[in-house]
């Protein structure tokens, strides 16, 4: 068998018959071609099931809910050398499979992307927030990351050399299956290509199984969950910078440079800002590596193997600290009879460089509860 066409399936039964019978008519264009059809069927109540078979497709039932499981389900009973898909939606662009798999077939790719970008894409197929925003980001994403020169991460219409996607230990089972399958393939060295595509517009009785924001937000989860290194260094980096600028303020204090006054107390508030989200990067990224292959800085290494004694004297010292911060507070206060202070700038520097190892503090007690879980 050269070829094993798999379509994902959740109550389709209005479209899985036009579905089946356009990419019969474009297989069926290849005479040298063997080629099936199989279903993944993901728990239909309707007659989806029912009309596939009639049409000649092989139906695969799988029990996980969820459109990654649907299609891993029917990849694992796939005959065929190569494995393609497509949505059951009636969008995508049957016709191109034969010229998809020759030219996967002829670069000897690992994986073929029909692109959605480089086609033709209709009014009214893809909503402007998904063509302008969300798959150029991510896919610009991926290939920063990974190495790739992909127009498409997104796209649902792809072709598999079955004895790769076996070695890639694929196993999401939402959305973000698109993601991973290419983020896997990158990071095996796996052999791409693309052929223009292009999309036309869902039914408009078929209540679309895409959750823009949850969908998009799983995407981006598992691109940083394949990449930690992005959080750690750009955390640290963030860090190291906004400390450093709030170290030469608390030195110089508060200073005019041409028409500005910088170092004031606006100044140091947004230091101490950035400076926060540069360590709960940093924390997240740390987490990350627990779960991951990539090998993490020298610091990283140091602080996720830490010794839980010295976390914990740290922390009461930075704790102790912030009390005695406190008792300083009061007593300037109580030396001006209870009336107003102005001790703000001295006060930002004081929780600067008191709150922001606190707070990384504590994110590594997370850290190593979850390293002591996984144990």
């Amino acid at each position: 068998m050269h070829l094993t066409f798999v379509f994902p399936c959740l109550n389709e039964e209005r479209f899985i018959g036009p579905c089946i019978e356009a990419v019969k008519s474009a297989l069926s264009s290849q005479p040298d071609l063997e080629w099936e059809i199989v279903v993944g069927d993901n728990g239909s109540t309707d007659r989806s099931a029912e009309i596939a078979t009639s049409l000649g497709a092989r139906v695969v039932p799988v029990p996980e809910r969820g459109y990654g499981a649907a299609l891993r389900g029917g990849i694992a009973a796939a005959r065929g050398e190569y494995v393609m898909f497509a949505d059951a939606d009636g969008t995508y662009l049957y016709a191109d499979a034969p010229a998809l798999y020759e030219a996967t077939v002829k670069a000897d790719a690992d994986m073929g992307i029909a692109s959605r970008m480089t086609g033709k894409i209709e009014p009214g197929a893809m909503p402007t927030l998904h063509r302008y925003l969300g798959t150029p980001v991510l896919t610009g994403l991926i290939n920063l990351l990974f190495n790739g020169k992909l127009s498409d991460c997104n796209s649902g219409f792809r072709c598999l050399k079955k004895s790769s996607f076996d070695q890639w230990g694929v196993r999401a089972s939402g959305m973000e299956f698109a993601s991973e399958l290419l983020i896997k393939a990158l990071k095996n060295s796996a052999r791409t290509v693309e052929i223009p595509s292009g999309l036309k517009p869902s039914p408009l009785e078929r209540a679309p199984h895409l959750r823009t924001w949850r969908d998009g937000m799983r995407h981006l989860l598992f691109i940083l969950s394949e990449r930690p290194s992005l959080p750690e260094r750009l955390g640290l980096l963030m860090l190291l910078i906004f400390t450093l600028l709030q170290g030469i303020g608390a030195a110089t204090g508060p200073l005019k440079l041409a028409a500005m006054n910088i170092f004031d107390v606006h100044s140091q508030l947004l230091l101490l800002l950035g400076a926060l989200v540069g360590v709960q990067l940093y924390v997240f990224g740390c987490m990350l590596m627990l779960r991951s292959n990539d090998p993490p800085l020298a610091i990283t290494r140091r602080l996720i193997n830490m010794h839980e004694g010295n976390l914990f004297f740290t922390l009461l010292a930075l704790l102790l600290a912030l009390c005695g911060v406190v008792l300083w507070l009061v007593i300037k206060w109580a030396s001006n009879e209870f009336a107003g202070l102005h001790e703000a700038n001295t006060l930002i520097v004081f929780l600067h460089f008191l709150c922001v190892p606190a707070l990384a503090s504590l994110g590594l007690l997370g850290v190593h509860v979850l390293r002591k879980a996984e144990k």
